[in-house]
């Protein structure tokens, strides 16, 4: 006999347990859900904006994030409800034909009613639903199931829903959700475009950094009417570099990473990460290498440790000014001054003040520990406190400025090449002659020949400032750059002068590199961020030392000055030998058609 299904108008529905109507219950935590998604990401940016943690949650954080789950999971099990029941439970007219999606029809002239797999018998355990004596097919919104007809449930027929159908369905909706924010942002960008938004307040207005990116982004390339497609978008945490490194971004330059070594310095061994787009740079810096390694490793000395700022303040006269210098490098004062500039960190420790009068100007120039961090907001900051204890003995000093330019930062200045900055670092290796002829290709004494009239004279000719080297420079931005340092402050920590002697009879060669500013730092700034932290991690320097503060950052400053040494021996060997134009031939230019390269990024 055949079967069909009808489904009768008395059938259960799943929305009947609810203790409300489903419209409502549904508006309720359609409301719920937004509501609480809104509180969640103000309370986020404003922990993001006023750098607290962003584990410490309160009760009311808590709550909402209950609520924001419970949300989360009616949504995703009963939002629809409806139309899930629908696939269960469709009404048809008795005069309608069967369609796709049917309902039982009567059997032998009896409307038999759908029932639940736990209400096939009563008083007695319960069966398998489908447990029974006559098969039945049943075709529900295209998809069959076999029920069977037990005779203990007298016709009636225990139904499994299929759900298939579902899944449609909520790929419709994260579509729908993706054209909202879509259709969103480009309201943003049209504001963005119109001046009612400013660029640079997306991400607290948005609380999505990398949203924020994309959307200032697209409103550039429609401002300058020019392609930003090289330029990577994804890939890149955006969180990361809000109110710390970068502002206003809208993409990220890619730079390749190499490395050098093991460089044996000290006794342990180092393999050199080095960020450059420079061919012959990582290649050179690691036959140096290897030319130190074969040679017995290279040995460092750590001269100095403090980072420096300088403020600049004014007076009425010259001689009211002497008087504040006088004050300032009196040894009886500065206990007094060394407590009030303490205060500023646990690491920062006030070690010097010096002075220069211009005129009826004063230049201060204080010298500090820092610990693991580069140090110059460190010591800005106990400057400060400094500058505001000196107003109540000379309430007649103008501070001009926090920095006068005496310190001196990012500029090439001799106060840094004879006083120091950061950390002054000498570092030396002996190269046996048959590993200067072997590895090299040259000769000892053609390497100090050269090394005298290009590092020393040359550079005197030029009139060099702290550039008494072939190349340092390259070496130090290029680990600066991978290792997250600020990479403008290579200006003066590559204030280097480059010796070379011949030693043992004339066999040997001595090399030494003596660097007096390197400033860098193993903690703050770039030295977070995920690739930057790898690179310093690969250096075993990553973060702060817990054992002996201010460690990792000496150590960092050590493997850049024996960095530079092999850069130095490599590089002037090249020079020596006439291989350099040869290996730049090689190594630095590219066999590429750049034109075909570009006209692919442009499509």
């Amino acid at each position: 006999m055949e079967l069909r299904r009808r489904s009768s108008s008395t059938a259960a529905k799943a929305s009947d347990a609810l203790p409300l109507p489903l419209h409502l219950t549904n508006a309720f935590f359609f409301t719920l859900f937004f509501s609480v998604a809104y509180y969640l990401l103000n309370r986020w940016r404003d922990k993001i904006t006023s750098s607290s943690p962003l584990h410490l949650l309160s009760l009311s954080d808590i709550a909402a994030i209950f609520a924001l789950l419970a949300s989360v999971i009616y949504l995703l099990g009963f939002f629809g409800i409806h139309f899930v029941q629908s696939f269960v439970v469709r009404p048809a007219d008795d005069d309608e034909e069967p369609s796709e999606c049917t309902s039982f029809d009567k059997v032998d002239g009896q409307e038999n009613d759908v029932m639940m797999a736990d209400s096939i018998t009563k008083g007695a355990a319960q069966p398998s639903p489908l447990l029974c004596t006559e098969p039945v097919k049943l075709v529900a919104c295209g998809v069959d199931n076999d029920i069977m007809v037990d005779s203990v449930t007298k016709g009636k027929r225990v139904i499994q829903p299929s759900f298939q159908n579902v899944k449609p369905m909520v790929k419709e909706l994260v579509s729908s959700i993706d054209r909202v924010y879509h259709d969103e942002d480009d309201v943003f960008i049209g504001s963005v475009l119109n001046g009612t938004v400013p660029s640079y307040s997306l991400e607290s207005r948005l609380g999505d950094c990398r949203r924020a990116a994309a959307i200032r982004r697209e409103a550039l390339q429609r401002t300058t009417g020019r392609s930003l497609g090289g330029l990577p978008l994804e890939g890149f945490d955006y969180d990361a570099i809000l109110g710390q490194c970068c502002e206003m971004p809208v993409g990220y330059v890619q730079v390749p990473v190499g490395v050098a070594g093991p460089l044996l310095l000290d006794g342990a061994e180092y393999t050199v990460p080095m960020a450059t787009t420079e061919g012959c740079l990582v290649a050179s810096t690691n036959r140096g290498c290897k030319a130190i390694y074969a040679s017995g490793g290279a040995t460092s000395v750590i001269l100095r440790d403090g980072m420096s700022r300088a403020p600049v303040v004014r007076f009425a006269t010259a001689k009211r000014a002497a008087e504040l210098k006088f004050f300032m490098e009196d040894t009886l004062n500065f206990d007094t001054l060394a407590v009030v500039f303490n205060k500023s960190s646990r690491f920062g420790r006030l070690q010097s003040i010096k002075c220069s009068i211009a005129g009826k100007n004063v230049y201060l120039r204080f010298t500090s520990s820092t610990g693991d961090a580069m140090g110059m907001n460190m010591v800005s900051k106990g400057v400060q406190n400094v500058l505001d204890f000196l107003q109540s003995d000379f309430p007649d000093m103008d501070v001009i400025g926090i920095s006068g330019n005496y310190c001196s930062d990012k500029k090439p200045a001799a106060v840094n090449w004879i006083e120091g900055r950061g950390k002054s670092v000498v570092c030396e290796a002996t190269i046996k002659e048959h590993i200067v002829k072997k590895v090299l290709k040259t000769n000892v004494a053609a390497l100090v020949e050269l090394n005298m009239l290009k590092n020393l004279a040359g550079s005197a000719v030029a009139g060099a400032l702290g550039g008494y080297n072939a190349h340092a420079s390259n070496i130090v931005s290029a680990i600066f750059i991978s290792t997250g340092q600020d990479p403008a402050q290579n200006v003066e920590s590559s204030h280097c002068i480059t010796m070379m002697e011949a030693v043992n009879d004339g066999r040997d060669l001595h090399i030494s590199v003596t660097m007096p500013s390197i400033e860098v730092g193993t903690v703050g700034g770039g030295t977070q961020l995920p690739s930057q932290s790898a690179c310093l991690n690969l250096l075993g320097v990553k973060g702060a030392s817990k054992d002996s503060p201010g460690s990792n950052s000496r150590l960092l400053a050590t493997i850049v000055a024996g960095s530079v040494l092999a850069g130095e021996l490599s590089l002037m060997s090249a020079i020596a030998a006439g291989q350099l134009v040869k290996s730049h031939m090689k190594y630095n230019r590219s066999n590429r058609d750049m034109s075909t390269v570009s006209s692919r990024q442009e499509s």
